[in-house]
Protein backbone atom coordinates (compact mmCIF):
# COMPACT_ATOMS: atom_id res chain seq x y z
CA UNK A 1 0.00 0.00 0.00
CA UNK A 2 2.75 2.48 0.92
CA UNK A 3 4.64 2.13 -2.38
CA UNK A 4 1.63 2.74 -4.57
CA UNK A 5 0.77 6.16 -3.17
CA UNK A 6 4.14 7.76 -3.93
CA UNK A 7 3.72 7.46 -7.68
CA UNK A 8 3.46 11.23 -8.14
CA UNK A 9 6.95 11.80 -6.77
CA UNK A 10 8.87 10.51 -9.81
CA UNK A 11 6.89 12.65 -12.22
CA UNK A 12 7.54 15.77 -10.16
CA UNK A 13 11.19 14.86 -9.78
CA UNK A 14 11.57 14.10 -13.47
CA UNK A 15 10.04 17.43 -14.43
CA UNK A 16 12.26 19.26 -11.97
CA UNK A 17 15.52 17.65 -13.02
CA UNK A 18 15.14 18.03 -16.76
CA UNK A 19 17.24 21.20 -16.62
CA UNK A 20 18.54 23.38 -13.85
CA UNK A 21 16.18 23.24 -10.91
CA UNK A 22 14.49 26.43 -9.82
CA UNK A 23 13.91 27.29 -6.18
CA UNK A 24 10.17 27.24 -6.89
CA UNK A 25 10.34 23.72 -8.35
CA UNK A 26 12.25 22.49 -5.32
CA UNK A 27 9.81 24.16 -2.92
CA UNK A 28 6.83 22.52 -4.67
CA UNK A 29 8.55 19.14 -4.66
CA UNK A 30 9.32 19.40 -0.92
CA UNK A 31 5.72 20.44 -0.17
CA UNK A 32 4.35 17.50 -2.18
CA UNK A 33 6.69 15.05 -0.46
CA UNK A 34 5.75 16.32 3.03
CA UNK A 35 2.06 16.00 2.19
CA UNK A 36 2.43 12.51 0.75
CA UNK A 37 4.49 11.37 3.73
CA UNK A 38 1.94 12.66 6.24
CA UNK A 39 -0.92 10.99 4.36
CA UNK A 40 0.95 7.68 4.29
CA UNK A 41 1.68 7.87 8.02
CA UNK A 42 -1.98 8.69 8.78
CA UNK A 43 -3.19 5.82 6.58
CA UNK A 44 -0.81 3.19 7.93
CA UNK A 45 -0.45 4.09 11.62
CA UNK A 46 -3.61 3.15 13.51
CA UNK A 47 -4.08 5.60 16.39
CA UNK A 48 -6.79 6.04 18.97
CA UNK A 49 -8.18 9.55 19.35
CA UNK A 50 -6.12 10.02 22.50
CA UNK A 51 -2.93 8.80 20.81
CA UNK A 52 -3.57 10.99 17.77
CA UNK A 53 -4.00 14.07 19.98
CA UNK A 54 -0.55 13.46 21.46
CA UNK A 55 1.17 12.10 18.35
CA UNK A 56 0.42 14.68 15.65
CA UNK A 57 2.00 17.69 17.42
CA UNK A 58 5.15 15.62 18.02
CA UNK A 59 5.06 14.48 14.40
CA UNK A 60 4.75 18.09 13.20
CA UNK A 61 7.86 19.05 15.21
CA UNK A 62 9.70 15.97 13.91
CA UNK A 63 8.65 16.85 10.37
CA UNK A 64 9.86 20.45 10.82
CA UNK A 65 13.20 19.20 12.15
CA UNK A 66 13.46 16.74 9.27
CA UNK A 67 12.60 19.59 6.92
CA UNK A 68 15.90 21.27 7.83
CA UNK A 69 17.75 18.16 6.66
CA UNK A 70 15.70 18.10 3.49
CA UNK A 71 16.52 21.79 2.91
CA UNK A 72 20.20 20.83 2.95
CA UNK A 73 19.50 17.99 0.51
CA UNK A 74 17.58 20.35 -1.75
CA UNK A 75 20.49 22.78 -1.74
CA UNK A 76 22.84 19.96 -2.73
CA UNK A 77 20.51 18.78 -5.51
CA UNK A 78 20.19 22.35 -6.79
CA UNK A 79 23.97 22.83 -6.79
CA UNK A 80 24.37 19.53 -8.62
CA UNK A 81 21.71 20.45 -11.14
CA UNK A 82 23.17 23.91 -11.72
CA UNK A 83 26.69 22.56 -12.13
CA UNK A 84 25.91 19.37 -14.01
CA UNK A 85 28.38 18.85 -16.82
CA UNK A 86 30.90 21.28 -15.34
CA UNK A 87 31.58 19.65 -11.97
CA UNK A 88 35.20 19.41 -10.94
CA UNK A 89 36.50 16.51 -8.88
CA UNK A 90 36.48 18.78 -5.82
CA UNK A 91 32.86 19.85 -6.50
CA UNK A 92 31.75 16.25 -6.87
CA UNK A 93 33.62 15.24 -3.71
CA UNK A 94 32.03 18.09 -1.73
CA UNK A 95 28.52 17.30 -2.97
CA UNK A 96 28.68 13.59 -2.12
CA UNK A 97 30.25 14.21 1.29
CA UNK A 98 27.55 16.75 2.12
CA UNK A 99 24.85 14.35 0.89
CA UNK A 100 26.23 11.59 3.14
CA UNK A 101 26.29 14.06 6.04
CA UNK A 102 22.54 14.54 5.54
CA UNK A 103 22.10 10.76 5.84
CA UNK A 104 23.94 10.87 9.18
CA UNK A 105 21.82 13.83 10.33
CA UNK A 106 18.63 11.95 9.43
CA UNK A 107 19.70 8.89 11.43
CA UNK A 108 20.65 11.08 14.40
CA UNK A 109 17.28 12.85 14.28
CA UNK A 110 15.43 9.53 14.27
CA UNK A 111 17.51 8.40 17.27
CA UNK A 112 16.67 11.64 19.08
CA UNK A 113 12.94 11.18 18.47
CA UNK A 114 12.66 7.52 19.53
CA UNK A 115 12.23 8.34 23.23
CA UNK A 116 10.05 11.35 22.40
CA UNK A 117 7.70 9.21 20.29
CA UNK A 118 7.83 6.52 22.95
CA UNK A 119 6.41 9.05 25.43
CA UNK A 120 3.26 9.46 23.31
CA UNK A 121 2.90 6.00 21.76
CA UNK A 122 3.30 2.40 22.86
CA UNK A 123 6.57 0.72 21.95
CA UNK A 124 4.98 -1.17 19.08
CA UNK A 125 3.24 1.89 17.64
CA UNK A 126 6.39 3.99 17.97
CA UNK A 127 8.33 1.24 16.18
CA UNK A 128 5.64 1.12 13.49
CA UNK A 129 5.93 4.88 13.01
CA UNK A 130 9.71 4.69 12.55
CA UNK A 131 9.37 1.74 10.19
CA UNK A 132 6.90 3.71 8.10
CA UNK A 133 8.99 6.86 8.27
CA UNK A 134 12.13 5.04 7.17
CA UNK A 135 10.36 3.05 4.45
CA UNK A 136 8.65 6.12 2.99
CA UNK A 137 11.88 8.14 3.15
CA UNK A 138 13.81 5.41 1.36
CA UNK A 139 11.19 5.16 -1.38
CA UNK A 140 11.21 8.92 -1.88
CA UNK A 141 15.02 8.96 -1.94
CA UNK A 142 15.16 6.18 -4.53
CA UNK A 143 12.54 7.81 -6.72
CA UNK A 144 14.07 11.27 -6.47
CA UNK A 145 17.71 10.30 -6.88
CA UNK A 146 16.96 7.88 -9.72
CA UNK A 147 15.86 10.93 -11.71
CA UNK A 148 19.27 12.60 -11.28
CA UNK A 149 21.86 11.79 -13.92
CA UNK A 150 25.06 10.18 -12.70
CA UNK A 151 28.16 12.31 -12.46
CA UNK A 152 30.06 11.92 -15.72
CA UNK A 153 33.77 11.21 -15.56
CA UNK A 154 36.03 12.67 -18.22
CA UNK A 155 38.67 9.94 -17.73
Amino acid sequence: MVAQTTSSVPAAAADSTAGALTDQQLALLRKDIRSIKKQLIATNLTLTESEATKFWPVYEQYSADFGKINEARSTIIKEYSDGYGTLTDDNADSLIRRWLDTDISAAQLRQKYVPIMRNVLSGKKAATFFQLDRRISMMIDVQLTSQLPLVQSQD
